[in-house]
């Protein structure tokens, strides 16, 4: 009888050796592993975009979809960055519109003229940094 004894107590530590391992993957599966909570959300600080004439828009202002400021994290009258041909770089205060289009920012054609920059041009543009 002490035989039987002996493997129905072996029985039963396996059983219970059995479902705690399955407890135990069930657990592990739900902490996500070292790379993932050490991983860095990248965030965009420019983006190069069309930049188009609107003789609506005030003198000093930049039209910027709502959706690429919120990507740059611009805000409404934050001052905006707009650099031309990696050597004209000018600031301008955001007014933040809902379009369609999210890679075309408009400005003021007479303050385009007077710095010689064009319909349509190609820029880049990003949230200006106070003492840069």
């Amino acid at each position: 009888m002490s035989a039987t004894g002996h493997e129905e107590k072996d029985k039963n530590t396996e059983e219970k050796s059995a479902t705690k391992k399955t407890d135990i993957s069930k657990l592990l599966s739900i902490i996500p592993p070292a790379s993932e909570l050490r991983k860095k959300e990248t965030k965009i600080r420019e983006k190069r975009v069309r930049v188009k004439w609107d003789e609506s828009i005030p003198l000093g202002k930049i039209r910027i979809n709502k959706e690429l400021a919120s990507m740059l994290g611009i805000n409404e009258d934050d001052p905006v960055e707009i650099v031309i041909a990696g050597r004209h770089k000018f600031i301008y205060t955001a007014i933040i519109v809902d379009e369609p289009n999210r890679n075309i920012v408009y400005t003021n054609p007479a303050e385009m003229r007077e710095r010689g920059v064009s319909d349509n041009s190609i820029a880049t543009i990003r949230k200006h940094r106070q003492g840069s």
